[in-house]
């Protein structure tokens, strides 16, 4: 049977209630401008009824606050994180690209590719009208060096842009390891909380938070899943297990978490000929084993870093092993036959039936037709080879470097060095069929620094063929050849080293404009000049079109990436807004509804005072007035 002072305890349960309703509330209001706070109501259930032994059984006994916890949905926040991967690595890649594309764009007139090209080739035409003249001969030759100037100048920025690619990876990687030791925390904290019986509201909005700033540095998935008592696994713990994944790699488990380091490649490790030195690979701190920062299922702005830094559109070689000894491997059916179009560096690292292998060096032979049809690269001989490992290697497909399906950095100092290899090449070889006005046989023109020794130049070979000619000058015959890559070929000339030949560049005379049998002495014709004249936009140079076409081509492929990244950014960010805003209708605090609540908890709070009052004043009758 209930007390008769029992209307009192049914009473100041509604007034307790509504005291933490509206506590809650102005906690809500206090942090409508916090970063990942989450709404959090009160959850409230009816007392246990009292059995009183009367006809109608029992009575009720008021109300409980069973919880406060935090308003949120766990399907949203999926959602978002998907997307914010999304986002970011277009995002990203944007910002990187934006920068390429500035570097192309010929926004001054004066420095612009065309406008230089044009220049040379108008000086050109002034030195076919006086072969003779010293003038024009040292104009002509200031805007062929502006033209390697401006490939010099623009192989720098890119690597700029990679060195500075380079350091954000680092940043990414540290922010990573900041987020998952904090996660660790967090959960740990976390869990002390529930298993005592309360809700950690805050804490999980904190980890929360952690794993929105994550998401969009790389693939998150997060899995929370309860904590059992083997002995009794309906019993409710108050504790989860919390496991965080990126890019499908175990982050942290729980109290433990992982931590990524970068090392840098050594330079018998790198891929991609142009590529700066010390460029960082990610790595597991505990076992050294290497973390896939771009698998093809994700993105982030992590993966998008290793894209454009390292993208070469698939154009490293690709060959098959046809011997293996214990210093070297000998590939054939190469993917490059033209050794302009080789990308690979002097020495790096190459990869088969799943190992790495260092080279120092490597060796190629030509067929008659100057094809490339084989390559013996030299291993590091810390990397020697054993007996049995070399008859498995035989017959497997070989690469240089990493396949990144992209056109990033490397690519495009690919396509320059391609140009250049060209061009340079069909130039010198006219300019070598010349005299000077000395009468002296010419030497090549466009030439390749040293960059350790800038006063070494590499004159470029023009063959990569034995031929022998009759009487005539009509060739009979003709075998391949073998060469080192430390030969002097085209091989050697990059967007960052082009330049051309120092005696030339100080003395104007050694310039040839006529063969020969054309040569006056003291008078110089200009035959050769005509036939340079061609190079303009009348012979084959780069991507089956002129040389005035190479801008026109390299801005097309930027522009393409460019575009399709700010489309798709803009689209992420379309459906971010979309996927925030029904996360918010479930966590975010409405201003309006916390008002109606706060208005609708104060009258239930003055309802239960008022039940105290009357319940006071029939105790006072009761007691006061009523007596035997």
């Amino acid at each position: 049977m209930s007390s008769t002072f029992f209307g009192l305890t049914i009473a100041s349960s509604g007034l307790n209630t509504a005291q933490a309703q509206i506590n809650t509330t102005a906690n809500n209001i206090s942090n409508v401008n916090t970063n990942g706070y989450s709404k959090q109501v009160v959850n409230t259930v009816a007392a246990s009824a009292l059995r009183v032994y009367q006809a109608y059984g029992t009575t009720g006994t008021g109300v409980e606050v069973e919880s406060v916890t935090q308003s949120r949905d766990a399907y949203y926040d999926e959602k978002y994180w998907n997307n914010s991967t999304a986002l970011g690595f277009y995002e990203k890649k944007q910002y990187y690209m934006n920068q390429i594309q500035d570097y192309y764009n010929e926004t001054n007139k004066d420095s612009g590719f065309t406008t230089i090209y044009t220049k040379m080739f108008n000086a050109m035409s002034s030195l076919q009208g006086s072969p003779g003249d010293d003038t024009v001969r040292k104009q002509f030759i200031s805007t062929a060096k502006q033209l390697t100037e401006y490939f010099n100048q623009l192989s720098t920025k890119l690597k700029d842009l990679q060195n500075s690619i380079n350091d954000e990876i680092k940043t990414a990687v540290d922010d990573i390891n900041a987020v998952s030791e904090k996660v660790a925390i967090l959960t740990k904290q976390i869990n002390v909380i529930e298993q005592g019986g309360g809700h950690a509201n805050e804490l999980r909005d904190q980890r929360a938070l952690l794993i929105d700033k994550l998401s969009k540095i790389v693939d998150v998935s997060v899995k929370e899943t309860p904590v059992t008592n083997s002995n009794d696994p309906d019993m409710y713990t108050g504790a989860t297990y919390y496991q965080v994944y990126i890019n499908g790699q175990q982050l942290v488990d729980t109290y433990e978490y992982n931590r990524l380091s970068v090392v840098s490649r050594q330079p018998d490790e790198m891929f991609n000929q142009s590529d700066i030195d010390g460029l960082y690979e990610i790595v597991w701190e505990d076992d050294g084993n290497k973390f896939n920062a771009t698998p093809s299922s994700s993105g982030g702005e992590l993966k998008a870093m290793f894209e454009v830094r390292d993208g070469n559109n698939n154009e490293n070689l690709h060959a098959n092993v046809q011997s293996a000894t214990a210093t070297s491997i000998t590939v054939t059916n190469l993917s490059i036959t033209d050794i302009n179009e080789f990308n690979m560096p002097n020495k790096g690292q190459i990869s088969t039936n799943n190992m790495l292998f260092s080279y120092q060096s490597f060796d190629f032979t030509t067929d008659s037709k100057g094809n490339v049809v084989s390559i013996t690269f030299n291993l590091d001989t810390e990397d020697a080879i054993t007996a049995d490992v070399a008859a498995t290697l035989t017959g497997r497909s070989l690469q240089v470097g990493d396949d990144v399906d992209y056109m990033g950095i490397p690519y495009y100092q690919n396509q320059m060095n391609l140009f250049l290899r060209s061009f340079c090449q069909k130039f010198n070889q006219i300019e070598q069929s010349g005299v000077d006005l000395d009468g002296n046989d010419m030497t090549a023109f466009f030439i390749a620094k040293d960059d350790i020794d800038s006063i070494i130049e590499h004159q470029m070979r023009d063959e990569l063929v034995d031929k022998v000619l009759d009487a005539n000058g009509n060739v009979v015959s003709s075998t391949g050849k073998t060469f080192s890559n430390s030969d002097e070929t085209y091989y050697l000339m990059t967007a960052g080293n082009v330049s051309i030949i120092k005696e030339t560049d100080k003395d104007a005379r050694k310039f040839a404009t006529t063969v020969k049998e054309n040569y006056t002495s003291g008078v110089d014709a200009a035959d050769l000049v005509v036939q340079l004249q061609k190079l303009q936009s009348k012979q084959t140079i780069f991507r089956g079109g002129g040389g005035d076409a190479f801008l026109r081509c390299i801005y097309a492929d930027v522009t393409i990436d460019t575009q399709e990244c700010q489309i798709f950014t803009t689209n992420f960010t379309n459906i971010q807004s979309s996927i925030s805003q029904q996360r918010m209708s479930v966590s975010g605090v409405d201003e309006d509804e916390e008002a109606l609540d706060l208005i609708k908890f104060q009258n239930a709070y003055n309802l239960a005072s008022k039940c105290i009052s009357v319940f006071s004043e029939i105790y006072d009758r009761l007691i006061l007035n009523t007596g035997v």
